[in-house]
């Protein structure tokens, strides 16, 4: 099996330095970047299978730096920062990160996000040999979502989406009228307990929305039940 690669980006070289020791006792190959352009080269030159994003970074900012990701990759991208706040979440989350760790913070629960991510990404890759007993391509209201390829349609359009975003998408669509709180949606898709209100599921049911053009049509596909959650209709 091929090492899975992964690139930290992070100006801060101890930071960068004690997360490249327990990735590597985990098995993974490790590419280091102090600075976001650093990284970009890194990311054109090596087949890498996720990135740990510092975002505050001199010159090119961790989110800038995730932007340009998105543009062409949907390999799994976790957020670094020193700052905590909801709306820090909430940019991270809004550029196109998967997830969002803020320093300091336990290696081995970095570690555990990381396996997480990965699964997931090698789960939705087209090349994993990972089988499971799932409804393989599902159609409804103009949505078509192919769990095989990881290709979605809305409208014969197709939209790209970041790993997280395809398990919200699959996992509404999988369960047509069912509604589905946030916290629900975050502990099917993270596969982890909520221990407190945040607002990361909404904000990749927002940036899930913007993608598929939902602004744009009156007969919405993903439909908020106010103060319950979200579903998508039969």
């Amino acid at each position: 099996m091929a090492e899975t690669s992964i690139l930290v980006v992070d100006d801060e070289q101890e930071i960068a330095d004690l997360v490249e020791i327990y990735l590597v006792s985990d098995g993974y190959k490790v590419f280091k970047a102090s600075n976001a352009q650093e990284g970009l080269d890194i990311l054109e030159k090596e087949d890498i299978q996720m990135v740990l994003l510092d975002i505050m970074m001199p010159g090119m900012s961790g989110l800038e730096m995730c932007k340009k990701i998105r543009e062409t990759n949907n390999i799994p991208i976790i957020m670094l920062s020193a700052k905590s706040t909801d709306l820090d979440k909430i940019l991270g989350l809004g550029t196109g990160a998967d997830d969002y760790v803020a320093k300091p913070f336990n290696p081995l629960e970095l570690t555990a996000r990381v396996k997480s991510q990965l699964r997931r990404y090698t789960q939705l890759n087209p090349h994993s040999n990972v089988h499971e007993n799932v409804r393989n391509e599902i159609s409804i209201r103009g949505l078509t979502i192919n769990k095989d390829n990881h290709k979605v349609t809305v409208f014969d359009e197709e939209v790209k989406l970041t790993p997280i975003e395809f398990d919200i998408l699959y996992l509404l669509a999988s369960n047509p009228g069912k509604v589905f709180s946030t916290d629900e949606i975050f502990e099917k898709v993270w596969n982890e307990k909520v221990y407190e209100a945040n607002n990361t599921v909404m904000v990749h049911i927002r940036r899930l929305r913007g993608k598929m053009k939902e602004d744009e049509r009156q007969d919405k596909i993903i439909t908020t039940v106010w103060g319950v959650g979200y579903k998508i209709e039969k």
